[in-house]
């Protein structure tokens, strides 16, 4: 209610202001050389009034009076400023290259405000579209982050069509929460839900070790295009992401979309084929009589002498598709002074390295921005996605169903392929053939997506030294994810008594999503040298989903409906949240010399125990551009120096429902009822919260070709939630409660760096280094282990004074180091040493040549591929002779031996060096095509080249998908893909 008397003034007020006369400014923008430049930005600094100049480098840009200041900026220039109240009738602006680093980008500090990178007291990390998309086809917008900003460990639950994503900025925020950030897309909240298909009913995955995350299932930030992206801010520490509070713990991205820009309109075309393969192959052990009867038992003998010496290459029948690639991209953008539209539609058709595996997608978007009058400005954005993802089966599973189980029990000399009836083997050893279950079987998500979001701004007083906003910005995402699962009854291990006779799951997640926040922006000019920036709003998110399964198992026949089945199970989940909550911030700006920001968010929820209570969330922040003291010092090559410290806060919910206790209903004697469940509510929860300090310094050299960040931070998340135990007379087991405290610190540094600069040739590239460190500083329960499959081979511990990613295990006391009293070892931790990645981008005359390179030192992960192949004998190094101490027994041998008395073999090391993208384009003499159209052609890959020591198919693999804790372990996962495709864009 006080929103809408807040906007209702507001509305009343702008009917009596009048308009204000417009200016018409005029000019060209060429280099030093006084050749014209094209797609040159031309902006009105602190309003949304820009254009860009047009192939004979002319531009044209009406202003409300001839005052303020024109930004003009370029890749590989450095940013010009005019001011309007000294420029001539008609402009020429050169732009002298050498390039400003990333300095002069803008990059957001407040729901409602922005200031250039040079004067920011906050590590933000940005990527341009050219970074994101510019080198490679990606295969999903989530994927596309990989390597490319510091600060952040991402991995893969698998490598199968569709997503499935885990990104971890700066270390863990929660010990049960999932790991992701907050994406916030043109300012709508965009949710990034990973939602369960009900795998598990048929795995049964999640009967033994950690419950969660165990369905191999997506999320969904990958239905967002990555070709519709303009930039992404990736708000990494709390002093960053305090602005929105309570959902900001883990960090927040920041998306902005592709807009219009005044002239005539700009068509683009791109068209691209690939192939994805294996990443990489390890092959198949070779076999002996007497190697069976020691895997196995002689009465093996006959089944392998049966097969005559005759083997088959599985490894390459599950993974060895070559999956064709496609993704055809169209967008139409233009416009004028007052009107600029953006439109894109994206088609993307990638097979999988499995075979009936593979991602569909359709992707339609449309951007307006409308200058209404000259006091109202809007912009609105929608976009459309349609997209089917087949996944196969893979993973984790207590019932040896899953594929990848089944093919690592799989010895080469087994012959699992139909007959001439096309009727399947049984598999001899574990009771599913993954040839069969590979043709037979359905795991299919379908999404469709609508995503509306609109800003409104109104100039209430733009006159001397003052300007007075109003702006008011509102979202919704809406979408249905429907998930089929397919199991029919002659499955091995659904027939003969197996399994449930057939499987039918079926899924629907219906997940409406809604923002709206009011602010008011008042800039202030109190003389030449001192700007104050004044911004207050309220916030309001809502957010409900609601997920049906239907599980129908004992199917009738070669039914698949789910009444056509014996025996149908229903589970019905609900959330709902509103949260509510407000924003105030000052910032300060003397002479671009100290630049200070203060700020609080405060927020209520339904998800607290006392949803009227309001959680509060400061953060400061002061820059020293040491450079411009006495109105500019002298250094030599120096021409940055900047000190700048900050501190915030922000925090994370309780898990939904944690605040009651919950009910499940029960039936006995013919009726049915609700008991109370053995987990106790708390409504005394409070969310938890993250404070963090941070600082650093930027450095720029020789007119800031050269720029060096370093930032230092300490990171406190307290009031951790956890389940602890109660007395059992209470008539529970646990509860909900605040029990821990975690402490991260770590260094983040970002060389960059123009390398040459000539007419024909220009070298950039980006030099990032991150490293983390985490600790568990307080701990009121006792240590645990949680997060993988017991300590016998490898398991998470959370224990006060260590790592929260510390892996331990059953140790020998003398060769692991363990432990006599608890026989526990620390065999490694899933945190990485550190991670360097370098983007380079090179251009000689029409070649463009770009590439990134990422090298992850240290952290472990659980591998239990190695252990579930070495009990059947399978592993590809079972009959190497390289780890027994003695050289007697096999790897394999030698591995298992040791099997109960240490979890050493299977926590492995999980560095890696990579190539992740690699691009060579030409750009075509556009006399070719009669000036008509700029047509480059190209080739690209995405890694191309894996340098790794760790014994399986790719380091990053996480069986537990976005879970905080125990995001390293491996279970028989749909292996990682590389791809090459060739690529065709044009622009007219």
């Amino acid at each position: 209610m006080q929103m809408r008397k807040l906007l209702l003034c507001a509305w009343v007020l702008l009917l009596g202001i009048t308009s204000w006369a417009q200016q018409a400014i005029t000019g060209t923008v060429v280099d030093a050389s006084n050749n014209p430049l094209s797609g040159v930005s031309v902006q009105l600094l602190n309003s949304s009034i820009g254009t860009t100049t047009d192939a004979n480098g002319r531009f044209s840009i009406s202003v409300p009076n001839k005052t303020g200041v024109l930004q003009f900026s370029y890749v590989g220039f450095q940013t010009q400023t005019i001011d309007l109240a000294t420029a001539t009738v008609d402009l020429k602006v050169t732009m002298q290259g050498g390039g400003q680093g990333n300095l002069q980008e803008v990059v957001v500090t407040g729901i409602a405000s922005s200031v250039r990178r040079s004067n920011l007291a906050n590590a933000v990390s940005s990527i341009s579209a050219k970074q994101l998309v510019g080198t490679t086809v990606q295969p999903s917008m989530d994927a596309a982050l990989y390597g490319k900003f510091t600060g952040a460990n991402i991995s893969a639950n698998s490598g199968s069509p569709g997503g499935g994503i885990s990104v971890k900025l700066r270390g863990i925020t929660s010990l049960i929460a999932n790991s992701q950030p907050l994406f916030i897309v043109d300012g709508v909240y965009y949710d990034n839900s990973s939602i369960l298909p009900g795998l598990n009913s048929v795995s049964k995955a999640a009967g033994q070790g950690s419950t969660d995350f165990q369905d191999n299932q997506s999320n969904r930030i990958a239905d967002l295009d990555p070709e519709d992206i303009d930039r992404i801010e990736i708000l990494k520490g709390a002093s960053a992401a305090a602005i929105y509070g309570a959902r900001a713990a883990t960090g927040v991205v920041i998306v902005t979309t592709k807009r219009g820009k005044s002239g005539k309109p700009r068509i683009e075309l791109g068209q691209s084929f690939g192939v994805q393969m294996q990443l990489r192959k390890l092959g198949m052990s070779d076999w002996t009589a007497q190697k069976v009867v020691a895997v196995f038992d002689s009465s093996r003998l006959a089944l392998y002498n049966a097969s005559n010496g005759k083997t088959y290459n599985y490894e390459d029948e599950l993974f060895g598709n070559k999956g064709f690639m496609s993704n055809t991209r169209i967008s139409v953008s233009g416009g004028n002074d007052a009107t600029k539209y953006y439109l894109g539609y994206t088609y993307k058709d990638d097979e999988g390295i499995v075979k009936r595996t593979g991602y569909q997608k359709s992707s339609f978007r449309v951007n307006v921005d409308q200058r209404v009058t000259n006091f109202l400005d809007l912009s609105v954005s929608a976009n459309y996605v349609n997209s089917q993802a087949d996944r196969g089966y893979f993973n984790n599973d207590n019932t040896s169903s899953t594929m990848g189980v089944s093919y690592v029990a799989t010895p080469n000399w087994v012959n699992l392929y139909p007959d001439a009836n096309g009727v399947y083997p049984k598999h001899p050893f574990v009771p599913s053939n993954f040839i069969q279950t590979r043709d037979l079987i359905t795991n299919r998500e379908k999404v469709e997506r609508m995503l509306v979001g609109g800003t409104g701004t109104w100039k209430i007083l733009n006159k001397g030294i003052h300007d007075l906003r109003l702006i008011a910005r509102g979202g919704i995402d809406q979408y249905t994810l429907n998930t089929i699962a397919i199991f029919p009854p002659d499955l091995q291990f659904q027939s003969g008594g197996n399994g449930t006779n057939g499987a039918s799951i079926n899924g629907t997640a219906i997940t409406k999503g809604s923002n709206l926040s009011a602010f008011l922006l008042y800039s202030l000019d109190i003389s030449k040298d001192l700007n104050l920036r004044t911004q207050a709003g309220l916030t309001a998110e809502n957010f409900d989903q609601d997920h049906v399964l239907n599980t129908a198992t004992q199917l009738i026949g070669t039914q698949t409906n789910v009444n056509q089945a014996g025996a149908v199970q229903v589970q019905q989940t609900k959330i709902k949240q509103r949260d509510r909550g407000f924003f105030v911030q000052e910032e300060a700006n003397y002479k671009e010399l100290v630049i200070a920001t203060v700020g609080l968010r405060g927020d209520r929820s339904s998800r607290n125990g006392d949803a009227n209570k309001l959680y509060y969330f400061p953060k400061g922040s002061v820059a020293f551009n040491v450079h411009k003291l006495g109105g500019g010092l002298s250094l030599g090559p120096i021409s940055q120096i900047k000190l700048r410290g900050a501190y915030g806060e922000s925090g994370n919910f309780a898990p939904f429902g944690a605040i009651y206790s919950p009910l499940v209903s029960v039936g006995y004697g013919g009726t049915t009822g609700s008991l109370i469940n053995i987990t106790r509510g708390n409504t005394n929860l409070k969310p938890e919260t993250q404070k963090e300090l941070e600082m650093g310094t930027d450095i720029g050299a020789w007119n800031n070709r050269v720029t060096l960040e370093f930032t230092y931070y300490r990171k406190i998340v307290d009031d951790l939630i956890l389940k602890a135990d109660v007395a059992l007379s209470s008539g529970f087991q646990d509860y909900w409660q605040n029990v821990a405290k975690i402490r991260n610190t770590g260094i983040e540094i970002a060389l960059n760096a123009t390398i040459f600069d000539k007419k024909d040739f220009h070298w950039t590239q980006t030099t990032s280094f991150w490293q983390n460190n985490a600790i568990v500083t307080r701990l009121d329960v006792p240590a645990f282990n949680t997060g993988a499959f017991g300590a016998t081979l490898g398991t998470y511990r959370i224990e006060e004074g260590k790592s929260p990613t510390q892996i331990v295990g059953v140790g020998r006391v003398k060769e692991d180091g363990a432990d006599p009293n608890t026989g526990l070892a620390v065999f490694g931790d899933g945190e990485p040493d550190f991670n360097i990645s370098s983007y380079h981008t090179l251009t000689y005359k029409n070649f463009d040549f770009s590439f990134l390179l990422h090298w992850k030192q240290g952290g472990e992960n659980i591998n239990l591929t190695t252990f579930l192949s070495d009990n059947f004998g399978t592993s590809h190094d079972w009959n190497d002779r390289d780890l027994d101490p003695s050289g007697q027994k096999t790897n394999g041998q030698y591995r298992l031996s040791i099997t109960g008395t240490t979890a050493q073999p299977w926590v492995q090391n999980a560095s890696y060096f990579r190539v992740r993208e690699m691009g060579l384009t030409y750009t075509m003499p556009k006399e070719w095509f009669r000036n008509i159209a700029t047509v480059r052609v190209g080739v690209s890959g995405r890694n191309l080249i894996n340098v790794f020591d760790y014994p399986s198919y790719d380091p990053e693999v996480s069986n537990f998908g976005i879970g905080a804790i125990s995001s390293n372990v491996e279970v028989t996962p749909y292996p990682s893909s590389k791809s090459i495709h060739f690529n065709v864009y044009v622009t007219f």
